[in-house]
């Protein structure tokens, strides 16, 4: 049986160029932005939000790495750098030793702290301010939509 490449049509190539050129903007810009700001990185930030975000500010690495869509060497890498900053901690598994636990120290929630009034002003006026409250809420419906598609075809 042979598959067939079912090419992007123009219209479906633009939109796609112009959402990869406006994440890869939006991100790089909010990026640099933070980072001068507080010193963390994109990366850095998305950790600490989602450790932030759990009542004990703490998840299993291999969790924190599906939830950012990373291998799980990458995010032990990058916790290996944030830990030697003092950001977070690794916490062996008590209940099957197999894994280990991520937690955000003070540090990192103070660095959280810092950086995100500064991270929600850029959001604002780089991505919220630009849309009319309807374009916005088509936006959020056409993202969650994509994203239900991504959680249905995840490997």
């Amino acid at each position: 049986m042979t598959e067939t490449t079912r090419w992007l049509t123009e219209t479906e190539q633009h939109a796609w160029r112009s959402f990869v050129r406006l994440q890869d903007k939006l991100v790089g810009r909010l990026g640099r932005e933070v980072q001068a700001e507080s010193g963390l990185s994109v990366p850095d930030y998305g950790v600490l939000v989602h450790l932030t975000e759990v009542p004990e500010g703490r998840l299993r690495i291999l969790e924190l790495a599906r939830a950012m869509e990373w291998e799980k060497s990458r995010m032990s890498h990058h916790i290996g750098r944030m830990a030697k900053r003092g950001l977070v901690v690794r916490e062996e598994c008590i209940d099957d030793g197999r894994g280990a636990f991520v937690v955000v120290t003070p540090a990192g929630r103070e660095a959280i702290a810092t950086a995100a009034p500064h991270h929600v002003e850029a959001v604002r006026r780089l991505f919220i301010d630009p849309l009319s409250p309807a374009e916005l809420a088509v936006f959020a419906q056409i993202s969650n939509r994509i994203l239900e598609q991504l959680e249905k075809d995840r490997p």
